[in-house]
């Protein structure tokens, strides 16, 4: 099985069954499938930093607890930290909401020959104020167009855009909450505003729905990923990054006629 992209409001599952697949693999030979190709990235990544023709921007997007850290802790475990960037954006500081919201995003792009992740993104400043109501309507829904066009502009200049949706059911979310309050090494991750966010379950899913409607582009696409097994999370966003780099027809450069013919006495 692979991931499709979202190419039309009727491709858009984001109901609880959504978020479980049967029928694959056991756990152990998930896990298996997902170490080979956590290796095919690592392979890749080495060509695609010589290459350096294109850089790959990750975008990870869910609700609280949908397993974003850890994606990026199994997915990537593989990759050389040289070639890496990580950037999570929270709410906007005071110097940042003086600016257009795409101000503070343009600058974590990463440069070619690398691979930039991003936990959480630019479509907070969508999902947030429109469930909040901090933006009208017609200021929240403009941001559409201009994602779209930034987006465009960044893969005319060799950047490779691929968006995952980590969804997780109602049930599966409890579940993660509750181990976050009764499990010392995850106090840390709960806030208060977590609930609350919860509570709101229902405007979340609209605004995730039109997001994905509205964003979900050839040059910038947005992939659905059942999010309830964190095994099959992990094994289908890492077969889709790693299928996309081997697509890019990847090659390490020309030597430079310089050193043509120059020995090492």
């Amino acid at each position: 099985m692979k991931l499709k992209p979202v190419t039309s409001k009727r491709s858009i599952g984001l109901a609880d069954a959504d978020a479980r697949l049967k029928g694959l693999k056991s756990d152990d030979e998930l896990r298996e499938a997902t170490e080979k190709e956590t290796t095919r990235i690592s392979e890749l990544q080495r060509v695609f930093y010589a290459d350096a023709r294109h850089a790959l921007l990750i975008v990870l997007q869910g609700r609280d607890a949908a397993g974003k850290d850890g994606t990026i802790r199994k997915v990537f475990s593989a990759v050389n930290p040289q070639g890496c960037t990580v950037a999570s954006f929270k709410a906007p500081t005071a110097n940042e909401s003086r600016h257009d919201f795409l101000w503070r995003v343009h600058s974590q792009i990463p440069p070619r020959g690398m691979i930039g992740i991003f936990n959480r993104s630019h479509y907070e400043d969508i999902i947030v104020p429109r469930v909040h109501g901090s933006l009208r309507k017609n200021e929240w829904s403009a941001r559409y167009d201009h994602i779209n066009d930034f987006e465009r502009m960044l893969a005319a200049n060799g950047v490779v855009i691929l968006k995952f949706m980590l969804h997780i059911s109602r049930a599966e979310q409890k579940k993660r909450l509750e181990e976050r309050l009764t499990d010392p090494s995850k106090n840390w991750k709960f806030r208060v505003g977590d609930l609350d966010d919860r509570r709101m379950w229902g405007a979340f899913t609209k605004a995730y729905r039109g997001t994905l409607a509205h964003t979900s582009t050839d040059w910038a696409p947005w992939f659905i990923v059942p999010a309830d097994n964190k095994d099959v999370r992990d094994w289908l966003i890492s077969r889709t990054i790693a299928d996309t780099l081997e697509d890019l027809k990847l090659r390490y450069p020309p030597p430079d006629p310089a050193i043509v013919g120059i020995k090492v006495e």
